[in-house]
């Protein structure tokens, strides 16, 4: 048996997606005996290795059932009651036919889903060609999660009825005419057949299986070969290839960007808009037409070894489809990622003297620097590292990078932006903290048999020992968590933000090569659960997640995020904690800077606006419907615009200065169409768990950081108050004093 090897890593945090492959599903698809083999070596692994204990029964079963449906249809405006029905005769025996390695059942429902999502696009196509009329009082049911199953065909054309004109109506809002929205919403509906249709064997495979895996645990999970692909290359950063950005318009593959510093680049022929018609290996191989491809096909061809040449017949963007097409040839070379790089800036701050009225002795400085490190994901180039090239790619050393060059521009402090991090490495997680303390246990790790082991910072000594704050929300997860944890158990730096994810649980890699008969690589990968990290001080961040030392208002029932939504999260526990030594105690700095924090904001205007913000989602978070009154539509988009009219004046004359840093306060996700995928990051991705992928432009309003910027203005109070320790102990006794009884502070 060829040698096992099992990556113990921390994940991101994933949630299910529907993949595409290219097929013809018209003659139905069956399982492959591979895959039969796979399912064989999956179940035992599933029901024996996983830290949670699993009995393969009638009970998960029923849940592998459930989560099958809802992985294919969640928003149940798919299947009708009567298939539903049908398929009840699975619900509890999908156990025995796992551990016969029988993929029928999941073959026979997904192939009724493949026919039911082809009708509703013809029911669509239909309908959008007759009238619609805007000023009947009637609802578009936009989230049946918790709805029946439609009875019958005509309950389903009916609310796909509402879905079409809801459609409609948001193209006619942009004052589109009426053949245009024909032709933009027929594209639509013929995209959503043509996804349908490019599913393969392969994809029901992965889709059933993670719902197996996923009804266990969360973030259990199977990868097919080309999932651990993408994940190997989204954690070093660097792939061999062109550098380019695929979309897709019509049935042709479009160039959506060139990858700036990579091999189509420094080319320069290959353009945005251009369309890809054939591609073709070396200098001489035949071209192979690729028009109607799905997107990760097209990749495969394109990526390559490093050195080797690919040639892409393209069509220009400005050239007919009947123009003449011009062939590129591009030497493929390696890509750096570096959208997922750790990055710096610096945010200057004005002293104008704190919120209480006192100022630090002696300083005439005009402005603070402070530094912001902004970390998307803990990655690490571990082949790279394992072959010890000096140069393989780390998070860990990429910040310490960024440390020294922001200590020689004269920042006082530093916030580590870890918002939306959904973690990745556990080993970076550990070695990341040691730049921030001087030596010691960084984590606890207990397996399923309750052996402990500790993750530990070894070397002696800081990157940076100055003034440090976390800055987390509630998408900061996994490796965030435990960086997080850390550094506010050690008092080392203050944690700013929301409560983060609650994912408290490490997963490693399990190749199922290592078990597969052949040596082609075609089985793919298991992530599972297999043990469980406790902070130093013994607690657990599973399900609670980190709770920030100052805390910015957040929209939505915490309930309702994170690892507390999951059915099937592990439990919040504890254990004894480590040995370790505290850089020092920041209670009474925490009661100072929170304070000031809270003077400051209440007179803000961002601030304000947020909270108005939050306030409006709190309102509107439980509608399931919209209204299709065009006049209801319209007068809600006059309001809107006029608030945001209303707002840019205000920002440009109160905060002139802020004007160019506009990123989204909330983030909600990728910034990519689902027809957008990365040919060197992530193929595959561009289909939702709604097959029919349908999105909307983002109309979410682009403001200043105003939350970034407020970490930078706490981590500027600490540094000022490390420097006046009296003015600190003066001011927490004089918050002491005003505390109500019952709310003393200690």
């Amino acid at each position: 048996m060829r040698r096992i090897s099992i990556l113990i890593v921390l994940l991101l945090v994933s949630f299910p997606a529907l993949a595409a492959v290219d097929a013809d599903a018209s003659l139905g698809l069956k399982p492959s005996i591979d895959q039969r083999y796979a399912t064989n070596l999956a179940t035992k692994f599933l029901t024996n290795w996983h830290y949670k204990s699993t009995r393969l029964d009638d009970e998960l079963s029923s849940k592998i059932f459930d989560g099958y449906l809802k992985l294919l249809d969640p928003n149940k405006v798919y299947f009708l009651k009567t298939d539903i029905d049908g398929f009840e005769r699975y619900r509890n025996n999908l156990d025995d036919a796992l551990r016969h390695s029988d993929l029928l059942p999941a073959y026979d429902i997904f192939n009724v889903y493949v026919d039911r999502v082809r009708q509703r696009a013809d029911y669509s196509r239909s309908r959008v060609k007759q009238p619609f009329d805007f000023t009947i009082d009637e609802y578009y049911p936009f989230d049946r999660e918790d709805a029946d199953w439609a009875q019958n065909t005509e309950e389903l054309d009916e609310l796909w009825r509402l879905r079409v004109k809801n459609d409609y109506l948001r193209l006619k809002l942009t004052d589109k005419d009426g053949e245009a929205i024909e032709e933009t919403l027929t594209e639509r509906y013929d995209n959503l057949e043509r996804r349908i249709n490019e599913l393969n064997a392969e994809d029901v495979f992965q889709f059933f299986m993670n719902a197996f895996a996923q009804s266990i645990e969360p973030h259990t999970a199977y990868l097919s070969p080309r999932s651990s692909e993408n994940f190997e290359i989204s954690m070093k950063l660097s792939l061999e290839g062109i550098g380019a950005l695929l979309g897709r318009e019509n049935e042709y593959t479009t160039i959506s960007r060139v990858v700036a510093g990579g091999p189509a680049a420094q080319d320069g022929r290959l353009k945005a808009g251009d369309r890809i018609t054939a591609v073709g290996q070396g200098r001489n191989g035949k071209m192979v037409d690729v028009i109607g491809w799905r997107i990760d096909d097209v990749v495969d061809l394109i990526r390559g070894p490093k050195d080797t040449v690919v040639r892409l017949e393209v069509l220009p963007e400005d050239v007919s489809i009947s123009g003449p097409t011009s062939t590129i040839d591009i030497v493929r070379n390696e890509v750096k990622l570096e959208e997922q790089a750790a990055k710096s800036k610096i945010i200057e701050l004005p002293l104008h003297g704190s919120a209480d009225g006192d100022s630090a002795e002696g300083s005439d400085e005009e402005v603070i620097k402070i530094g912001v490190i902004d970390l998307p994901v803990f990655y690490l180039d571990f082949a790279g590292r394992a072959q010890n090239k000096p140069d393989y790619r780390s998070s860990t050393r990429d910040v310490h990078k960024l440390i020294v060059e922001l200590e020689e521009q004269g920042v006082k402090g530093i916030v580590v932006d870890l918002r939306n991090n959904g973690g990745g490495s556990l080993l970076e997680a550990t070695t990341l903290t040691g730049l921030f303390i001087d030596k010691g246990p960084v984590v606890q790790v207990r397996n399923s048999s309750g052996r402990i082991s500790l993750e530990e910072d070894v070397d002696p000594g800081m990157a940076w020992d100055g003034p440090l704050a976390v800055l987390v929300n509630r998408y900061s997860a996994s490796a965030s968590e435990i960086f997080a944890a850390a550094i506010q158990d050690y008092g080392r730096g203050l944690v700013i933000g929301e409560p983060t994810f609650g994912k408290g649980t490490v997963q490693s890699l399990l190749d199922l090569d290592d078990y597969a008969p052949s040596d082609t690589p075609d089985m793919g990968q298991l992530k599972i659960t297999m043990a469980q990290f406790f902070r130093v001080n013994g607690g657990s961040t599973q399900n609670r997640g980190v709770v920030p030392d100052i805390r910015f208002p957040s929209a939505g029932d915490p309930e309702k995020y994170g690892e507390r939504s999951y059915d099937n999260a592990l439990p919040w526990t504890s254990i004894d904690p480590a040995r370790y030594a505290p850089s020092g105690d920041l209670d009474h700095m925490v009661v100072v800077a929170d304070n000031r924090y809270k003077d400051r904001v209440g007179e803000n205007q961002e601030f304000n606006w947020l909270l108005s913000d939050i306030d409006d989602y709190n309102i509107h978070s439980n509608e399931k419907k919209v209204s299709l009154l065009e006049s209801v539509a319209r007068e809600k988009m006059a309001e809107e615009e006029a608030r945001r009219a209303e707002r840019k004046a205000k920002r440009q004359l109160l905060n002139p200065e802020l004007t160019e840093e506009t990123s989204l306060v909330e983030a909600s996700g990728s910034e990519s169409s689902s027809e957008s995928v990365d040919v060197d990051a992530k193929p595959g991705d561009e289909v939702g768990n709604d097959v029919d992928g349908d999105e909307e432009d983002s109309d979410e309003e682009e403001r200043p950081d105003f939350l970034l910027r407020e970490a930078a203005r706490i981590v500027a109070d600490v540094a000022e108050l490390e420097s006046n320790r009296e003015l600190l102990e003066r001011r927490f006794s004089q918050l002491s004093a005003e505390a109500p009884e019952h709310q003393k502070i200690n």
